[in-house]
């Protein structure tokens, strides 16, 4: 780890200068990924910007029927939250699967949503890696993908993202909020993480020297009826394999509304349109669960060690909607 300037932002306007004062700033949350990496030499900053003390630790309506959830709310609070288990299980209970209680007990929510891939060629600096080194190459595509990305990736980069919590926000449209030099502005979640393309090193579409400030999830009746379902290769704590957010409304045994959200399958939370669309309208059962998930899948391209995910995919689309389906008759 190389030396590095440590600063205590007293405001947000004080932070975004701090941020905004050279490429090697970064701010410091919880740290609970950052300075893995920096123990690791995958990040390097000359600069950490300590944003802990700043208030935005705040969860608080919206006035429109939604809630805002400041960046430095720590994943424990949010879980927590009496509204947030009440309006919005499936994020409650992807927070509660991401990550042991201490760790909860560090890591925002801002942190959160720009934590980076786990992928080991990215984190072995001893490695070729084009998100830590544009134009070096992705040897995951030749070896070792059984986590890789079977949905919106490249041939230069087959990395999923980590985050559980980013998978039930995809689920019900957060919209994420920065501050600038320049001003304040707006995110959706599905425009904060870009397509990999051919600049997987381009993670987020946040401004240069943004920070966070928090985000806003908008009124959804239909997640008050929710459920996070991640799978992983063991029974204690570590990322998802698999993992899916989805809210559903059934009414006199037809879809009325539905939220889904893939995770581990792609460089971001996958929002799952194409089966929500499918799903509307329809008889609610396994045939139509099915045939909504192989409609999102038929754009999937899966590795020679990764193609299990399609058919983990498929059961948990049928599996967790099926659940929710039997708790809405009862």
């Amino acid at each position: 780890m190389r030396e590095f300037a440590y600063e205590r932002a007293a405001d947000v306007a004080g932070a975004v200068a701090l941020l905004g004062s050279g490429p090697e700033a970064r701010a410091l949350g919880g740290g609970t990924n950052l300075v893995d990496l920096m123990k690791a030499g995958v990040e390097r900053p000359r600069l950490l910007v300590d944003v802990r003390g700043l208030p935005l630790d705040r969860i608080e309506e919206d006035g429109d029927g939604g809630l805002r959830i400041g960046a430095t709310v720590t994943n424990s609070e949010l879980a927590a939250h009496p509204e947030v288990r009440r309006r919005y299980p499936a994020l409650a209970q992807a927070v509660l699967a991401g990550a042991s209680g201490q760790l909860r007990n560090m890591a925002t929510v801002g942190g959160n949503l720009l934590q980076r891939t786990r992928c080991g060629y990215f984190t072995d600096t001893t490695k070729a890696c084009n998100r830590r080194s544009p134009g070096s190459g992705c040897p995951a595509v030749a070896g070792e993908h059984r986590n890789g990305a079977i949905l919106g990736a490249s041939e230069h980069c087959v990395a999923v993202h980590p985050s559980d919590m980013g998978v039930a926000l995809a689920a019900f449209d957060a919209v994420v909020e920065y501050e600038t030099a320049d001003g304040p502005g707006t995110l959706a979640l599905d425009a904060l993480y870009p397509p990999v393309g051919e600049a997987p090193h381009r993670e987020t579409a946040l401004p240069d020297g943004a920070l966070i400030t928090g985000l806003t999830l908008p009124a959804a009746p239909v997640a008050a009826h929710s459920r996070y379902r991640k799978v992983r290769e063991r029974a204690s704590y570590a990322f998802a394999i698999g993992s899916l957010a989805a809210a559903l409304d059934v009414r006199d045994g037809v879809v009325h509304d539905v939220r889904l959200a893939f995770g581990a399958v792609a460089s971001r939370p996958w929002r799952a349109r194409r089966a929500e669309e499918a799903l509307r309208g329809e008889a609610a059962g396994a045939e139509a669960f099915a045939a909504a998930a192989d409609a999102e899948l038929a754009a999937a391209r899966a590795l020679p060690d990764n193609g299990y995910k399609l058919t983990l995919m498929r059961n948990l689309v049928v599996a967790v909607l099926g659940e929710l389906t039997e708790e809405a008759g009862r």
